[in-house]
């Protein structure tokens, strides 16, 4: 990550949703990631332009939204984090729903130190 530019939760959320469904549909527009995260074309708007200075994502001529290397690196990192905790929450019992916004949640504020040390113990358990 580009080290002047801080990236927020709400930032970590938009690249993530563009690689969600990019990996769905392909190709992504604002209007897509504003149904897909249940708010305005507006708020997506602001927020891509404040990615597109940062360095994460680009806007073609045909309005479709790309992530660049720096960008794609973040949203598969969040990703990543968020299908851990889901499936970790959902085989502890909790309700999908439930499991699926506190993962959004704890995906934001575990370091990569935690999160990598807790994959490697799942990991192990596994065997």
């Amino acid at each position: 990550m580009p080290p002047d530019k801080k990236l927020y939760a709400s930032g970590e959320d938009y690249l993530e949703a563009v690689l969600v469904l990019q990996k769905e549909k392909g190709m992504v527009r604002s209007v897509d990631v504003a149904r897909h995260m249940e708010v305005s074309k507006p708020s997506v708007c602001h927020a891509v332009a404040t990615l597109r200075d940062g360095g994460f994502l680009t806007m073609d001529s045909d309005y479709f939204l790309h992530l660049t290397d720096v960008g794609r690196k973040v949203a598969e990192q969040i990703y990543e984090k968020h299908r851990f905790f889901t499936e970790r929450l959902i085989e502890a019992g909790v309700d999908p729903e439930t499991a699926e916004r506190d993962a959004c949640r704890i995906e934001h504020v575990i370091s990569e130190s935690s999160f990598q040390q807790l994959e490697r113990d799942f990991a192990s358990e596994k065997k």
